[in-house]
């Protein structure tokens, strides 16, 4: 099932893109958005994972190397009837994790060394158990896709610029100036909805395979506290919708906050509070 909603979100987004295309340059604007979502999709599915890791700096690491983070992985993807991903630790004191991969048997959790400084066992169990749980629902590669979408379809607002309307293929010049303001706005709130409802069910699977909903919360509160008074140094707004706590928390005001990935921690908070 998971499956299914995966792909059907790739297919809708695709062709949205695909349409927004034949709206900016007529036909031949779909075809090159065909072939442009056609790359983008096969490069999300396949190198995407690799890509923010290797972004990050992540360094793999294993049961020798991160015998605590190893065996706290291996005994939650026990309880959740997960393969064991690749686990890496990225050099940056910054508390935050994230979990990626296109499924099961490519998935892989990654956590700032500050993460495993600042939190106890329990909570970083708790929120290791927040990552499977984004691993256990395909959330990964939803939101990299949705992200991947989002961007080029601003991209696409902006190469219209260069087009004029109204011939036989495209409609009149006012609605195609209003469709290249209006549709990079749709598709920010679609990456934005996906993004959030993708948090609430994550933090409720880490609550429920944990049974302890109150190490997340504690876990949030220290990270959401310490985001606000440091950035991770390549945090990067194309990837800030992957981590546990948005890396822009600090600079997350005014109307940039309304389009935020990420519910905000208060609600985040009460949410678990509501499964006890």
């Amino acid at each position: 099932m998971e499956h299914l909603k995966t792909y059907a979100l790739m297919v809708g987004l695709t062709l949205l893109f695909i349409w927004f295309g034949g709206v900016i340059a007529g036909k031949t604007g779909m075809i090159i958005a065909f072939v442009a979502a056609a790359g983008m999709n096969f490069y999300a599915y396949y190198y995407s994972d690799t890509h923010v890791l290797k972004h990050y700096h992540a360094i793999p690491v294993d049961a020798n190397s991160a015998s605590g983070l190893y065996a706290i992985v291996k005994r939650l993807t026990a309880r959740a009837n997960l393969p064991m991903p690749s686990l890496y630790i990225i050099p940056d004191n910054v508390p935050n994790a994230f979990a990626t991969g296109r499924d099961y048997e490519h998935a892989a959790v990654a956590v700032t060394e500050g993460l495993l400084n600042l939190l106890t066992e329990e909570e970083v169990e708790a929120v290791v158990a927040h990552e499977l749980s984004h691993i256990k629902h395909y959330d990964m590669l939803i939101g990299t896709i949705a992200a991947t979408l989002a961007g080029a379809i601003a991209m696409l607002a902006n190469f219209g610029m260069f087009f004029g309307g109204g011939d036989k293929d495209r409609p009149n010049p006012i609605v195609t100036i209003a469709l290249m303001f209006i549709m990079p706005l749709a598709a920010s709130v679609i990456q934005m909805t996906v993004s959030r409802n993708r948090e609430y069910m994550a933090d409720e699977g880490s609550a429920r395979m944990t049974g302890h909903p109150e190490w997340l919360q504690n876990a949030l509160r220290k990270l959401d506290s310490y985001a606000h008074g440091h950035m991770m140094h390549d945090a990067d707004p194309q990837t800030a919708h992957m981590f546990i706590i948005n890396p822009f928390t600090g600079q997350d005001f005014s109307l940039r906050q309304l389009f935020s990935t990420h519910p905000s921690t208060e609600q985040r908070i009460e949410r678990l509070e509501a499964l006890k």
